[in-house]
């Protein structure tokens, strides 16, 4: 596409098609195979080559309280898991919260508010790695004062 024609598709003055080029049919038909998504949609956990390595996160967006289950068996299994309790009412997303602290105290993991309403699950045999870096001086590379 001629640059006259992308600036013309960016104003909206002409239909942009680039889309339907680009479109990997492949790609498409890969997905559909379920090799990397597993289990219900709200919960996701990397693929089978990551389990192996012991490299997989799951993150769950429940709706309601019923889908605690489902956090609880991942934990269980000594995967970390990201709650996102910002699609849920805040009585529900309360619960969610007793249940979570109550699965990391039984199974000795721990529990860390990441952002509002969204939580990290991690096993006892995780180590959460703080983004600070290590011994940065006081008047580092951003104070400008």
């Amino acid at each position: 596409m001629g640059s006259v024609r992308k600036a013309s598709a960016w104003l909206g003055l002409v239909d942009d098609n680039d889309d339907e080029r680009y479109y990997d049919d492949d790609y498409a038909e890969g997905q559909e195979s379920g090799e990397a998504w597993v289990t219900d949609p709200r919960v996701k956990v990397a693929s089978e080559t990551a389990e192996e390595k012991g490299r997989r996160i799951g993150t769950v967006t429940p709706d309601s309280f019923r889908d605690a289950r489902g956090i609880g068996e991942l934990f269980r299994d000594g995967v970390p898991v990201i709650i996102n309790l910002t699609a849920m009412e805040p009585t529900d997303a309360k619960r969610v919260v007793d249940f979570a602290a109550g699965l990391t105290f039984g199974l000795r993991g721990t529990i860390e508010r990441v952002a509002t309403r969204v939580f990290l699950l991690t096993p006892a045999n995780t180590e959460i790695v703080s983004g600070e870096a290590a011994g940065r001086p006081a008047d580092g590379f951003f104070n400008q004062s």
